[in-house]
């Protein structure tokens, strides 16, 4: 029976081995040591794989593995969006903040705007005619711009018309001194902030409806910049002046805050007390929108190839995709062709605010459209064409770029959806 003899390491090996377990734990706790907090920021709406690395502060291989982890088969070149590299980044203890690009995209509607207006006037100088100026109503919710665009509609429609004037198209027209306005009703909710953008982005004039007895509240701020980003003139519609709290001085100090100096204190900002509920200061109001949109010498083509911006669009049930837009330049009637990003259509129907059918549109004319393939975006420039076979020509050529633009198909987009498959995304409207 044989007996087990120890054998007794020498030394230099004992140090070894210890050496090597030591090391073994070092590196174990490193690699389950929470990784440093950090914060980064992100204004594009996706990223390339490759990117990230620099980003983030992480090698590669660690990038690669979160993906891995999670089920995303990945390269380098592959193309993510914001939710997935913010998913990314909480499994790195990495921190993505999304820019606000708000009025980086307002500046880039604005821009639009003026180069289509600019670029009509000098291709058709012959048939350029004054048009009528568009004003947009912004402020604060229940601070009355919608009683008050109602006061204003209520007091220069044709009688038998009054019917028709809760009719919602988000754009109305009233005749004031024979002279013609188009007014834009922006929603004061917080949810339609970027309406509210689009609609300071295409007007002419901003009137800033503000409470004389609450003063500015978060959505007058939020027009006020709004309005100052598209470099439109504001005059401020004191408002509610009915009532025994009501208190201009107090106002007016406020928006001085913004610089909005009135007149009488030495400022170059129109503000007219008015009472939408009464209807005291309605006159003086439209007398003042009179008199900037006088010094604008507003203008435009009546003729040619007709050019209008999407005020705001949705999917009906009877009707389809319908929008409502605004004329900038030429003449829009039905059955014109037009086309609209990477779509095209033929104008089937034109509604006035009024709710009735009417067979055309000129520069600062608002209507609601029908015959539109899909819902456009908007914002987006709706363009009026010769024939269909011009506008299927340009569909395609819209599409081959915007193609150019993206990553192959192979390398992908990923979503939210992908990484969190038990949720469902939510659409987005805007």
């Amino acid at each position: 029976m044989s007996k087990n003899v120890g054998v007794k390491l020498d030394p230099g090996t004992t140090t070894r081995v210890k050496h090597l377990y030591q090391n073994k734990l070092n590196q174990s706790e490193k690699t389950t040591a929470p990784l440093p907090e950090k914060t980064v920021s992100l204004k594009e709406d996706s990223i390339k794989v490759s990117a990230i690395p620099p980003l983030f502060d992480i090698p590669l291989s660690g990038i690669m593995k979160i993906f891995l982890s999670k089920g995303l088969l990945v390269n380098v070149n592959s193309e993510i969006d914001q939710e997935t590299l913010i998913e990314i980044g909480k499994e790195l203890n990495v921190t993505v903040e999304i820019e606000d690009m708000t009025s980086e995209n307002e500046l880039g509607l604005k821009t639009k705007v003026m180069e289509l207006e600019e670029t009509a006037l000098s291709e058709d100088k012959d048939s350029v005619e004054s048009r009528p100026p568009v004003i947009a109503i912004m402020g604060h919710v229940d601070h009355g711009k919608t009683l008050l665009l109602d006061k204003i509609r209520q007091s220069r429609v044709v009688e038998g018309e009054a019917g028709g004037i809760t009719q919602h198209i988000g754009a109305y027209q009233v005749t004031s001194n024979e002279s013609v306005m188009t007014f834009l009703d922006t929603p004061g909710h917080e949810a339609f902030t970027s309406l509210r953008a689009r609609g300071a982005q295409v007007t002419d004039i901003a009137i800033l409806v503000v409470a004389a007895d609450e003063g500015i509240k978060p959505q007058t701020i939020e027009a006020i910049n709004h309005a100052q980003v598209a470099d439109v003139p504001i005059i401020v519609a004191i408002n509610k002046m009915d009532k025994p709290e009501a208190d201009t001085e107090k106002v007016k100090q406020q928006l001085s805050q913004y610089n909005l100096l009135a007149e009488d204190w030495g400022g170059e900002t129109v503000m007219v007390p008015v009472s939408a509920k009464t209807g005291d200061g309605i006159d003086s109001l439209l007398e003042m929108i009179h008199l900037v949109s006088d010094m604008q010498e507003l203008k435009a083509p009546v003729s040619g190839i007709a050019k209008a911006v999407v005020i705001e669009s949705n999917l009906s049930a009877q009707k389809g995709p319908i929008a409502t837009i605004i004329v900038k330049a030429g003449t829009l009637s039905i059955g014109d062709f037009f086309v609209i990003n990477g779509s095209y259509g033929k104008v089937r129907a034109i509604i006035n605010d009024l709710g009735k059918k009417i067979k055309s549109l000129k520069p600062g004319d608002p209507g609601e459209i029908l015959g539109f393939s899909e819902v456009p975006e908007p914002g987006s420039i709706l363009e009026s064409k010769l024939t269909e076979k011009e506008c299927k020509v340009l569909v395609e050529e819209f599409k081959a770029q915007e193609a150019a633009k993206k990553p192959s198909q192979k390398n992908g987009c990923f979503t939210r959806s992908l990484i969190l498959p038990g949720r469902r995304r939510q659409s987005s409207r805007t």
